[in-house]
């Protein structure tokens, strides 16, 4: 399997980062220009009120509604987490680490946010969820630190493994490895993407994370709530940390400054495969040249259709997702009725275990696949959909089918479910079916052209416009182009852009920010 990933930056919209599988695309991450909320980011948050019957408090991180912190997530050594604010707040803790921090009782399971925390009372917290539709950030105060290896947990001593490492004598080694170089009252939990690897390695990772935790006392002992005491990394390195392998053939990145990040980045936990980073220096829009902005509008909407004729009709509610299995022309077919069935079953599995990661459905979802009454029809199905979310790295649960044909998936939600319009109100005609004549638009175009450069006297400019508009303004001898050099002394650079409609343009100055008219 060929991995890429591919890296869009642009002003206004952040970070868009692409992931392929064999050239198809399998997840799609956003990332805004100011994103503040990210899950795993600490904040020294402020408890406005208590909730007994929630068994929860809402807490002050800065975000525009109170988060929210559950009893069941405070973690068992939210006292130790407590006692250490208030001696770094009042400067009497000099050390580092927690080699001299007595710990505290372990909290009871069953017992009362009240008797934790009071109003008013500084906590630092880490943000468990982001902002989703009406809800704020969901808080933990169970508070850990990732690295690509390891993943540090303070005011512990248990050493964990990942479930996926199977083989005892691997996870014997490792468990000894990371118990011989963890500091005291550290607990670590060895993540997947440690298997194989060796001492050096897992002790320089180990080492980045407790610098992390040094800066993040250094920096409780100044801060005032609501304030970021410690940042996650941004998605694309994040992305990396979590899914990087050898796997991977290509890391393509559109923006000078992201992709020096990605490469050092890269550099730091895997050397020999910093070579496949590059830097896309092509005209065309970054996503275009490799098609994911035509697999984002394809995969993207209520009717996903698949290849064999088949279809998925997505719903989204506030409590659940439902997506419905039909087998569109594929009814037509001569085969078994039954063994037709379940062969869109199957195919429909697979590309829906691609639109889980894709979109980044959590929560509840129901799919409704097609009736076959075989159970041993049913019993494959529903193997074949536990083996497509193999790959999936978000936590889920799946059920086998129900007496209605009904299978219920429960997956982690962290994160706003990606949600891009395919359907749009049309943006020329403003839903009025009607638009501008076209036959003024060279007219427009040519205005517009002639105030930057002689009003605002730009220097360099450039016009994006719709391929077809492209193509006519470049077209003969004698172009559109050409005649606006010999008229203005100035060569005008002129892209297409797939995206646009028939009469969109737009201006873009010497440093591609858009000239607005």
């Amino acid at each position: 399997m060929v991995k890429e990933l591919i890296i869009d930056s642009t002003p206004d919209k952040g970070v868009t980062i692409a992931l392929l599988q064999d050239k198809q695309l399998v997840e799609l991450n956003r990332e805004p220009a100011n994103n503040n909320f990210a899950v795993g980011d600490i904040y020294l948050g402020r408890i406005k009120r208590i909730m007994p019957g929630l068994n929860a408090a809402f807490v002050d991180v800065g975000y525009e509604k109170d988060a929210f912190l559950h009893y069941l997530d405070l973690g068992p050594q939210v006292q130790s987490l407590l006692k250490l604010t208030r001696i770094v707040k009042n400067g009497s803790y000099q050390e580092k680490l927690l080699n001299s921090l007595k710990l505290e009782k372990d909290i009871d399971k069953a017992g009362k946010i009240s008797d934790v925390l009071s109003k008013n009372m500084l906590v630092p917290v880490q943000i468990a969820k982001e902002p989703i539709s009406t809800k704020g950030p969901r808080l933990s105060s169970d508070l850990s630190i990732a690295g690509r290896f390891v993943v540090l947990v303070p005011f512990s001593s248990t050493v964990s493994i990942s479930k996926r490492i199977k083989g005892s004598n691997e996870r014997n080694r490792l468990k000894k490895i990371v118990e011989g170089i963890k500091p005291a009252n550290f607990g670590v939990i060895i993540r997947t993407v440690s298997e194989g690897k060796g001492v050096e390695e897992l002790q320089r990772d180990l080492l980045d994370l407790i610098s992390k935790w040094e800066l993040f006392t250094k920096r409780l002992r100044n801060a005032e709530p609501p304030q970021k005491v410690l940042g996650e990394m941004d998605r694309a390195s994040t992305i990396l940390r979590d899914i990087l392998t050898d796997e991977f053939s290509h890391i393509y990145v559109n923006d000078p400054s992201i992709f020096e990040e990605t490469k050092s980045y890269i550099h730091d936990i895997s050397p020999d495969l910093e070579k496949i980073v590059k830097l896309y220096k092509h005209k065309e829009p970054i996503f275009d040249h490799f098609g994911v902005e035509k697999q984002i509008k394809a995969a993207f909407g209520k009717t996903v259709t698949l290849p064999g004729g088949a279809y998925l009709v997505i719903e989204h509610t506030e409590a659940l997702h439902v997506i419905d299995v039909n087998s569109g022309n594929r009814s037509a077919n001569k085969e078994n009725q039954e063994d037709n069935a379940l062969l869109v079953n199957m195919e429909a599995a697979k590309e829906i275990a691609r639109q889980l990661r894709l979109r980044d459905m959590g929560g509840i979802v129901v799919i409704d696949f097609i009736d076959m009454h075989k159970p041993n029809h049913r019993k494959e199905l529903y193997t074949f959909l536990k083996e497509c979310m193999v790959s999936d790295r978000a936590r889920h649960t799946i059920l086998p089918p129900s007496k209605f044909g009904l299978v219920q998936i429960t997956r982690q939600r962290v994160r706003p479910e990606m949600n891009i319009v395919t359907n749009e109100k049309c943006p020329a005609c403003d839903g009025t079916g009607e638009i501008r004549s076209s036959i003024v638009l060279m007219d427009d175009i040519e205005n517009n052209l002639s105030f930057i450069l002689q009003e605002q006297n730009e220097k360099k400019v450039t016009l994006c416009v719709h391929p077809y508009i492209d193509a006519y303004i470049k077209s003969g001898l004698f172009s559109k182009r050409m005649k606006w050099f010999m008229k203005y002394g100035k060569w005008i650079k002129v892209n297409p852009v797939t995206s646009y409609y028939l009469t969109e343009f737009h201006f873009f100055n010497a440093k591609d920010e858009e000239i607005k008219l």
